[in-house]
């Protein structure tokens, strides 16, 4: 336990990014954020975690809804009651797709969260069966025989090295999905878009600031633990970054 607890807390501060919030100190709430490249590919990468995922990282206990109370009866369902072939595991612990770089920001690091490594494989039965897997202690259910082959391997994406400190987007870093050549505005509710001086006077007059003095700009480092705020936080409010950050 003490050394998961460790592991958490050294890519805490690997992870570590910050961000810039502008705060309506009035009515105690966060306007927006300005965010780098590394936040908002976190925030995006959100979407493509498996529910299982989402679930066990937010802890069952504190989900909204059903969900969580699906989960725990998956976990507490005795071998008894299930099919002899059946995994619990491809629901409660499953994978993520590999479409990002496997260095996501602000994610405590686990094969439930990160997309394969170069060790994933597809194995199928030897007998000839059409069945494959992606365990390699599977059992044919056709021909009852655990005599299994490896198909093929996954083969992590090649990351561009770079020439001078930038690469083919001139950023940095060809990983995740946008570009870190411009910055980008976080509204309250996570929607994201690139930030200008037009969209903050937008966004100005949508909550009707007229009291400048009552603007706050504050700087805060996210790490693991902020993230899993985050992630909590968007599947309850629409206040997401004020719930967070002005508890």
């Amino acid at each position: 336990m003490a050394a998961a607890a460790k592991k958490i807390k050294i890519e805490a501060a690997a992870s570590t990014v910050s961000l810039k919030l502008l705060i309506d100190s009035k009515a105690r709430r966060v306007l927006f954020a300005e965010a780098d490249k590394s936040f908002v590919d976190f925030l995006f990468h959100l979407l493509s975690f498996p529910l299982g995922s989402v679930i066990k990282l937010v802890s069952e206990n504190s989900m909204v809804g059903s969900l969580g109370n699906l989960y725990s009866s998956i976990q507490n369902l005795s071998d008894t009651y299930l099919q002899p072939d059946a995994n619990r595991d491809v629901l409660l612990n499953p994978k993520a797709p590999p479409i990002l770089s496997s260095d996501v920001p602000l994610l405590p690091a686990g094969d439930d969260v990160s997309p394969p490594s170069d060790t994933g494989a597809v194995y199928a039965c030897t007998q000839g069966c059409e069945y494959y897997s992606d365990d390699s202690e599977s059992i044919c259910p056709k021909c009852v025989k655990a005599s299994i082959k490896c198909l093929m391997k996954y083969v992590a994406p090649v990351k561009t090295a770079t020439t001078g400190g930038s690469t083919r987007d001139g950023s940095g870093s060809c990983s995740g999905f946008v570009k870190g050549v411009v910055t980008y505005m976080v509204m309250d509710d996570l929607k994201v878009m690139p930030h200008s001086t037009i969209s903050t006077i937008n966004v100005l007059n949508q909550y009707d600031i007229k009291d400048f003095g009552s603007l706050e700009v504050k700087v805060v480092p996210l790490g693991v633990d902020e993230g899993l705020k985050v992630l909590k936080a968007s599947l309850q409010t629409k206040s997401v970054l004020t719930t967070v950050f002005l508890p």
